[in-house]
């Protein structure tokens, strides 16, 4: 193989490599997502079994998770990529860091749901999680969806929904107060209520920090803690 033939060789296998973390990260958040989405079952049906199985598989993602960080060290290591590139990898490494402690949240939520089965039921106060499980759902598969392309204006898209799922939980927490001070019987359910929608109004924040590292490795903007009007502009700029 002469120089030339070799250089090509080296640079496709370099793609190949970078290609390659894009691609653990969406095996990550598959399965992240299944884990958000068995858990929000398990405790809206009471199924202890399905719930046991999300807390089972919760290893699985942080072993997942060294795999990447081990893979972005070789890369980094060995490569020493610059600009777009080296952006892409300090991304991947944080964004599998957010994703597994969503993980960390579906688990919580599992948890709870394996409480409620052990109560012998789901209670209907677990019905007013029916709104803001799916819309957290949506944030994940769409910061995921924006990661993969990094297309940084639909990462605003998703990081603009995070305000509704903000209002939802302040308006589900006030509710659930009133419902355990009515009944000191309910305040077990209550309280797993509560602490599940806290749990996805987490995930939606990762979901957002996600998105703020597709407009990281697009634009080369560090747009963490700025305001969401800066964002749109630094995902609109050339």
């Amino acid at each position: 193989m002469d120089s030339r033939n070799r250089g090509e060789h080296t640079l496709r296998r370099y793609d190949e490599e970078l290609e390659g973390l894009r691609a653990r990260v969406m095996r990550i958040g598959g399965l992240v997502e299944q884990q958000l989405d068995d858990a929000l079952t398990a405790l809206a049906q009471a199924d202890g079994e399905r719930a046991a199985r999300v807390v089972r598989g919760d290893r699985q993602v942080n072993e997942l998770e060294l795999e990447v960080d081990e893979c972005c060290i070789s890369l980094l290591a060995r490569r020493a990529p610059v600009a777009g590139d080296l952006r892409l990898v300090i991304g991947v490494i944080k964004a599998v860091t957010d994703l597994e402690r969503m993980g960390d949240e579906a688990v919580r939520i599992a948890r709870m749901a394996l409480r409620t089965a052990e109560r012998g039921g789901a209670g209907s106060r677990v019905g007013d999680l029916r709104h803001m499980g799916p819309r957290v759902q949506a944030m994940v598969r769409n910061a995921l969806d924006a990661f993969t392309r990094t297309d940084a204006q639909a990462a605003v898209n998703v990081m603009q929904e995070d305000r509704g799922v903000d209002r939802e939980y302040e308006s589900l927490s006030r509710e659930m107060i009133t419902f355990m001070m009515e009944d000191p019987r309910a305040i077990p359910l209550g309280l797993d209520v509560m602490f599940a929608a806290r749990a996805l109004e987490r995930i939606g924040d990762r979901a957002c920090n996600l998105c703020e590292y597709v407009i990281y490795i697009d634009k080369g903007t560090d747009v963490r803690h700025a305001p969401i009007e800066i964002v749109r502009n630094t995902a609109r700029a050339d």
